[in-house]
């Protein structure tokens, strides 16, 4: 049996809250647990949103709950190259396509029905785009995403759910499982909140060749109003509480890590 190897991949957009810390000390528990090893990646592919002011402040945060993890830290956005050559692979074998829909163009030709999140499912306006033609678009330089085929599979219920756009850095669902079969992450702890996007990247894995990793969904916290700690919502950060001299020992006993 090989060792297994947890991580804690949090996106520097924003200080970490306690719905991070939980999600880090359990990644830490299970893993000590199991006589595992603990990875940080730093999932900041979204050039848009992230901040290197918040990469320092993930540092921060988990050294003052005295979580440990391995070096070096894999920070995505010094590896385009990889998930640029699993997008290629991708489109060789017919599994994605580009798509040149402004969101209003996709929102006038959406379905009826409406994917996991709530968003109306996308009506396949440039599925049938003839490949030389989307490729001199590209070449072109027109922007674009990369839609995933997921009709007649696990994932359809996202429809042809968009996997990556390069001009802003997107590439979420790709950079996850290429991220987590290069460093041969075993297991996946991570909140129900993407517990619906496990078929995205169980069909990714599957179709790029890559193993399986055991995927667990733990709890969200939630606020006084009932409501998931987010950092839209502006949900009071660790930062926060600490300047308010909460101390690490009073965070993991309310979180139930004492």
């Amino acid at each position: 049996m090989p060792q297994p190897v947890f991580r804690f991949a949090p996106s520097p957009n924003g200080r970490l809250h306690l719905g991070h810390a939980y999600s880090a000390l359990l990644n830490e528990k299970m893993a000590r647990g199991q006589n595992g090893r603990l990875l940080l990646r730093i999932e900041d592919t979204d050039l848009s949103r992230c901040r290197p002011e918040f990469v320092d402040g993930i540092f921060e945060d988990l050294r003052w709950l005295g979580i440990n993890w391995e070096e070096p830290v894999r920070i995505q956005s010094q590896h385009f190259a990889d998930y640029e050559a699993a997008l290629n692979t991708l489109w060789d074998e017919g599994h994605v396509y580009p798509c040149f829909c402004s969101r209003k163009v996709a929102a006038r030709d959406a379905l009826r029905e409406k994917d996991p999140d709530g968003q109306p499912l996308y009506g396949g306006t440039c599925r049938a785009m003839p490949k030389q033609e989307a490729a001199y678009r590209i070449q072109y330089g027109e922007q674009h995403g990369w839609r995933l085929k997921t009709n007649g599979t696990s994932a359809h219920h996202w429809g042809d759910v968009t996997i990556a756009k390069p001009k802003t850095g997107s590439w979420y669902h790709i950079a996850v499982v290429v991220d987590d079969a290069l460093q041969g992450i075993t297991h996946v702890v991570r909140g129900k909140d993407l517990e619906a996007a496990t078929n995205i990247h169980l069909l990714l894995q599957k179709l790029l060749g890559l193993p399986l990793p055991a995927y667990h969904h733990h709890k969200l916290i939630a606020d006084d109003a009932g409501q998931k700690l987010s950092k839209s919502l502006k949900s009071k950060s660790l930062a926060a509480l600490r300047e308010e001299g909460v101390t690490p020992g009073e965070v993991l006993k309310a979180l139930g890590f004492a």
